[in-house]
């Protein structure tokens, strides 16, 4: 596969790769800070101060406008009870006028509280739509700047989990809540000046309920917050491993290992269930609980305010409307409950968002980087240390100076450090210690994207994408012609098989590629690294899925590639480097033999007994 980091752009389609390997990992712990998480956030909103701005205005007016209707409508039932009694008593009747005017006003209060309810909330969808959209983009960012040790460590399942459900709990609670907040809140205030003007007497009964509420909330909510962070712990977790299942399900089946698959998914979704079922139920009671208090405070008024109308103190239609205002008072409270159980799943998913936005990111890059226009490709290690963990070396003081153009081969035994070798000369981690130089220069003084350009690599797992044959090629060099996609496909002999494909060149590869033999993705992969026209070659086992004539074909094809470049190529099987210039035997991160096929034969060291253990001949029984 090609390594050419300045030509990529962003409009590929999805990566697919071979195998993927993932860790289940555990949650479940609180967050470690509701308030910085919360202020994060608003960090985001801040830029669209002016719409939410705009959203708490129109919200108020909104609220505003529902908060008078049941005084208006009051009145209107003050006028009916009073033309009744004085019909029954002869000395007048209804006004039905003034009723009907009151009325007109009412619906005209109440469109335009619907008018205004309405543009607030399509401006606050487009608030969150921003947001979710800007931390997308953000993690997507992020991503590109992450060093590989955190996808070895990390569940991929975990990650993605971050990026669809969290981003998406996120949206959602924004687009539901923060409107809402404002509402609930306005008329909380609107309504308690209203209901003052009525009675402050019934006013204060009304407020009793309010410590009461209160500390139903806070109670429910301390209990309610780690179940909110262990749900979405654990949906990451199952996402993780029906992944995993999914993409290696060949392997899952050829072993017998459906069973397994199965109890380890009945694992993680009884957990995941246990959080969500903890947590779900302990929101839910919010509101039953919530309305009991509130049917406690209309027995309480309803005596009340009895009593004062008896005493003529108050009028038959503001009991009515206080009434009105006591229901439109709980309401609010009652949705501030919900909203807060909401914001707790909100502070839960966005703290894991913004904990994979702040990990450590790769060391940053030169400010002045060294631009080689016509690189030659000398490579030279200067005692070279790299562990992947501390205090566990697996490379050690290893040096060596390759000449432009030069084929060498790495070989060893599994775990010697050969493939590690070729991470370090990428760049996909950085070293202990020592240097690594191309052409002169160190590769840290390289910016990433220029030196990885000049690679072209062709790995064991191969590569491709939910797209075209044709395009796959093409993401070696994005603005090659399809005249040079094919001339590439016809050096790594893809041209061979590929008419007898579907649709040929524009055959869509399915999401694992599975549609194509596991020999046929290796030679499209080689035909990207053809195209891509490298300084430096890097062959990781390329031919390892090929059978034995293809593996002569594809070895001229890589003759041909490797002409004037300098190769790296990483070899179990010996018989395909016997013709490289310089063979490095390592073992156990150090290199101990060097030298072309025959030299190394010659002294009977540890490569010819490599190679000898090859073509071994087992006598017949």
């Amino acid at each position: 596969m090609s390594m050419n980091s300045d030509k990529r752009n962003t409009n590929v389609p999805r990566m697919k790769r071979g195998h993927k390997k993932m860790v289940a990992m555990g949650g479940g712990e609180k967050p470690r800070n509701f308030k910085e998480t919360m202020k994060k956030l608003a960090k985001y909103l801040s830029v669209y101060k002016i719409s939410i701005i705009v959203v708490l205005i129109f919200a108020i007016a909104s609220a505003g406008f529902t908060i008078v209707g049941p005084k208006i409508l009051g009145n209107a039932t003050t006028i009916l009870f009073e033309g009744v009694m004085a019909k029954i008593s002869g000395t007048g009747s209804i006004d039905f006028g003034a009723i009907e005017k009151i009325m007109l006003t009412l619906i005209g209060l109440y469109l335009l509280s619907a008018l205004f309810g309405y543009i607030q909330g399509f401006i606050m969808s487009g608030v969150s739509m921003k947001v979710s959209y800007t931390l997308r983009k953000n993690i997507a960012e992020k991503i590109n700047k992450m060093p590989f040790s955190y996808f070895d460590n990390t569940n991929q399942g975990e990650v993605l989990s971050r990026i669809t459900n969290d981003v998406d709990t996120l949206s959602q609670t924004l687009n539901q809540s923060l409107g809402q907040i404002i509402t609930s809140v306005t008329t909380v205030v609107g309504v308690l000046i209203m209901m003052l003007t009525i009675s402050w007497e019934m006013t204060l009964v009304a407020l009793v309920i309010i410590p009461i509420s209160m500390g139903l909330i806070l109670s429910i909510v301390k209990k309610s917050q780690k179940y909110f962070k262990q749900q979405q712990d654990f949906l990451g977790n199952v996402n993780g491993h029906v992944e995993e299942m999914y993409g290696a399900h060949l392997v899952m089946r050829a072993f017998n290992g459906e069973k397994k698959s199965i109890e380890k998914f009945d694992e993680l979704n009884d957990k995941l269930y246990a959080s969500a079922w903890k947590s779900q139920f302990l929101s839910s009671i919010m509101h039953p609980l919530m309305n009991f208090v509130g049917n406690l405070g209309y027995v309480g008024v309803t005596i009340l305010g009895g009593y004062l109308a008896a005493k003529r103190t108050i009028e038959v239609g503001e009991i009515q409307a206080f009434i009105q205002y006591i229901r439109q008072f709980n309401q609010p409270i009652g949705q501030i409950a919900n909203i807060s159980n909401i914001l707790q799943q909100t502070a839960a998913s966005a703290e894991r968002v913004f904990e994979f936005l702040e990990e450590e990111e790769e060391v940053p890059e030169s400010s002045n980087p060294v631009n080689l226009n016509k690189p030659l490709g000398k490579v030279d290690f200067k005692n070279v240390h790299f562990g992947y963990k501390q205090n566990d070396p697996v490379i050690n003081d290893f040096s060596i100076s390759i000449k432009p153009g030069q084929k060498v081969a790495i070989v060893g035994p599994t775990g010697a450090g050969k493939t590690t070798i070729v991470k370090l000369l990428m760049r996909f981690y950085d070293i202990n210690k020592g240097k690594i130089l191309i052409d002169g220069h160190d590769i840290k003084d390289f910016s990433r994207n220029d030196l990885r350009s000049m690679f072209g690599m062709v790995l064991q797992d191969t590569w491709l994408y939910n797209t075209s044959i044709l395009e796959n090629i093409r993401y070696g060099r994005l603005d090659a012609t399809d005249e040079e996609v094919i001339a590439s496909a016809k050096a790594a002999h893809v041209d061979s098989f590929v008419h007898n494909l579907p649709d040929g060149y524009n055959m869509l590869l399915n999401e694992d590629a599975s549609n194509v033999s596991q020999g046929q993705k290796q030679l499209i992969t080689i035909a990207r690294a053809i195209l891509s026209e490298p300084t430096i070659l890097i062959l990781d086992e390329a031919t390892s899925s090929v059978d034995t004539r293809t593996e002569v074909r594809i070895q001229k094809a890589m003759d041909y590639l490797m002409q004037k470049r300098t190769s790296f190529i990483i070899a179990h099987r010996l018989s395909t480097i016997r013709d490289a210039d310089l063979i490095l035997v390592m073992d156990k991160g150090d290199i101990v033999e060097q030298g072309n096929h025959e030299v190394l034969l010659e002294k009977g060291g540890f490569y010819a007994k490599l190679y000898a253990s090859q073509f071994e001949v087992v006598p017949a029984s």
